[in-house]
Protein backbone atom coordinates (compact mmCIF):
# COMPACT_ATOMS: atom_id res chain seq x y z
CA UNK A 1 0.00 0.00 0.00
CA UNK A 2 1.22 3.50 -0.80
CA UNK A 3 1.96 5.75 2.17
CA UNK A 4 -0.46 8.74 2.31
CA UNK A 5 2.33 11.35 2.45
CA UNK A 6 4.00 9.99 -0.71
CA UNK A 7 0.89 9.55 -2.84
CA UNK A 8 0.04 12.07 -5.56
CA UNK A 9 -2.53 14.52 -4.26
CA UNK A 10 -5.48 13.12 -6.24
CA UNK A 11 -4.65 9.58 -5.18
CA UNK A 12 -4.38 10.64 -1.54
CA UNK A 13 -7.91 12.06 -1.61
CA UNK A 14 -9.35 8.92 -3.21
CA UNK A 15 -7.61 6.69 -0.64
CA UNK A 16 -8.86 8.91 2.19
CA UNK A 17 -12.45 8.84 0.92
CA UNK A 18 -12.36 5.05 0.57
CA UNK A 19 -10.95 4.64 4.06
CA UNK A 20 -13.34 7.06 5.77
CA UNK A 21 -16.45 5.55 4.19
CA UNK A 22 -15.19 1.99 4.70
CA UNK A 23 -16.04 1.33 1.06
CA UNK A 24 -15.48 -2.15 -0.36
CA UNK A 25 -15.84 -3.48 -3.88
CA UNK A 26 -19.27 -4.85 -2.92
CA UNK A 27 -20.70 -1.41 -2.12
CA UNK A 28 -22.57 0.65 -4.68
CA UNK A 29 -21.21 4.20 -4.77
CA UNK A 30 -22.57 7.41 -6.29
CA UNK A 31 -20.25 10.29 -7.19
CA UNK A 32 -21.12 13.99 -7.55
CA UNK A 33 -19.26 17.29 -7.78
CA UNK A 34 -16.85 19.08 -10.06
CA UNK A 35 -14.27 16.32 -10.53
CA UNK A 36 -16.77 13.47 -10.58
CA UNK A 37 -15.46 11.85 -13.78
CA UNK A 38 -11.86 11.74 -12.49
CA UNK A 39 -13.01 10.29 -9.16
CA UNK A 40 -15.19 7.69 -10.89
CA UNK A 41 -12.27 6.60 -13.10
CA UNK A 42 -9.88 6.46 -10.13
CA UNK A 43 -12.33 4.22 -8.25
CA UNK A 44 -12.75 1.92 -11.24
CA UNK A 45 -8.95 1.63 -11.57
CA UNK A 46 -8.93 0.41 -7.97
CA UNK A 47 -11.49 -2.30 -8.71
CA UNK A 48 -14.69 -0.55 -7.62
CA UNK A 49 -17.03 -1.46 -10.48
CA UNK A 50 -20.32 -0.44 -8.86
CA UNK A 51 -19.74 3.29 -9.23
CA UNK A 52 -22.17 5.70 -10.89
CA UNK A 53 -22.37 9.43 -11.47
CA UNK A 54 -25.34 11.21 -9.86
CA UNK A 55 -26.21 13.32 -12.91
CA UNK A 56 -26.60 10.27 -15.16
CA UNK A 57 -28.42 7.89 -12.80
CA UNK A 58 -32.09 7.34 -13.69
CA UNK A 59 -32.99 4.01 -12.02
CA UNK A 60 -34.91 3.53 -8.74
CA UNK A 61 -33.76 5.42 -5.69
CA UNK A 62 -32.15 4.33 -2.41
CA UNK A 63 -29.69 1.92 -4.05
CA UNK A 64 -26.32 3.36 -3.03
CA UNK A 65 -24.56 2.82 0.30
CA UNK A 66 -21.69 5.28 -0.34
CA UNK A 67 -21.76 8.83 -1.68
CA UNK A 68 -18.66 10.82 -2.63
CA UNK A 69 -18.58 14.56 -3.36
CA UNK A 70 -15.45 15.91 -5.03
CA UNK A 71 -13.63 19.22 -4.64
CA UNK A 72 -15.97 22.12 -4.14
CA UNK A 73 -15.17 25.56 -2.76
CA UNK A 74 -18.63 27.15 -2.85
CA UNK A 75 -21.45 26.17 -0.50
CA UNK A 76 -24.19 26.23 -3.18
CA UNK A 77 -22.14 23.75 -5.25
CA UNK A 78 -21.78 21.35 -2.32
CA UNK A 79 -25.47 21.69 -1.46
CA UNK A 80 -26.45 20.99 -5.07
CA UNK A 81 -24.25 17.88 -5.17
CA UNK A 82 -25.63 16.62 -1.85
CA UNK A 83 -29.23 17.31 -2.88
CA UNK A 84 -28.66 15.50 -6.16
CA UNK A 85 -27.11 12.50 -4.41
CA UNK A 86 -29.24 12.26 -1.26
CA UNK A 87 -32.35 10.60 -2.79
CA UNK A 88 -30.12 7.89 -4.28
CA UNK A 89 -28.55 6.93 -0.93
CA UNK A 90 -29.91 4.17 1.31
CA UNK A 91 -31.00 4.73 4.92
CA UNK A 92 -27.59 3.87 6.42
CA UNK A 93 -25.34 5.43 3.79
CA UNK A 94 -21.90 6.91 4.32
CA UNK A 95 -20.69 10.04 2.53
CA UNK A 96 -17.34 11.74 2.09
CA UNK A 97 -17.14 15.36 0.99
CA UNK A 98 -13.93 17.01 -0.21
CA UNK A 99 -13.93 20.68 0.81
CA UNK A 100 -11.37 22.68 -1.15
CA UNK A 101 -11.83 25.90 0.84
CA UNK A 102 -9.45 26.51 3.77
CA UNK A 103 -11.96 28.70 5.68
CA UNK A 104 -13.12 27.17 8.97
CA UNK A 105 -16.48 28.98 8.71
CA UNK A 106 -17.09 27.26 5.36
CA UNK A 107 -16.44 23.85 6.92
CA UNK A 108 -18.94 24.59 9.71
CA UNK A 109 -21.59 25.48 7.12
CA UNK A 110 -21.04 22.18 5.29
CA UNK A 111 -21.24 20.28 8.59
CA UNK A 112 -24.52 22.04 9.38
CA UNK A 113 -25.93 21.19 5.98
CA UNK A 114 -24.98 17.52 6.38
CA UNK A 115 -26.67 17.48 9.80
CA UNK A 116 -29.85 18.97 8.29
CA UNK A 117 -29.87 16.14 5.75
CA UNK A 118 -29.75 13.48 8.50
CA UNK A 119 -26.01 12.76 8.50
CA UNK A 120 -23.81 12.53 11.58
CA UNK A 121 -20.20 13.69 11.13
CA UNK A 122 -17.73 10.92 11.94
CA UNK A 123 -14.34 12.31 10.93
CA UNK A 124 -12.46 15.00 9.09
CA UNK A 125 -9.04 14.47 7.50
CA UNK A 126 -6.78 17.14 5.98
CA UNK A 127 -5.32 16.28 2.57
CA UNK A 128 -3.25 18.26 0.11
CA UNK A 129 -6.39 19.28 -1.78
CA UNK A 130 -8.42 20.26 1.29
CA UNK A 131 -10.50 18.66 4.02
CA UNK A 132 -12.40 15.39 3.59
CA UNK A 133 -15.44 15.17 5.87
CA UNK A 134 -16.96 11.78 6.52
CA UNK A 135 -20.55 11.38 7.69
CA UNK A 136 -23.02 8.54 8.08
CA UNK A 137 -26.79 8.56 7.79
CA UNK A 138 -28.22 6.47 10.60
CA UNK A 139 -31.79 5.40 10.99
CA UNK A 140 -32.93 7.81 8.30
CA UNK A 141 -35.60 5.37 7.09
CA UNK A 142 -37.82 5.70 10.15
CA UNK A 143 -37.43 9.51 10.20
CA UNK A 144 -38.50 9.66 6.56
CA UNK A 145 -41.59 7.48 7.24
CA UNK A 146 -42.63 9.72 10.14
CA UNK A 147 -42.52 12.83 7.97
Amino acid sequence: MVQPHTAPEGEQVVDTMIGLTRMSSLHRAIVAGGDRMELCLALRRRGFTRVAIATTWRLPRRQFSVGLVTAQDKLPDIEAALNQMSPLLCANAAVAVLIASRESDFCLKVRGRLAQMGFRIEAGVRCQQGLVLSARRQGFGHIEKAA
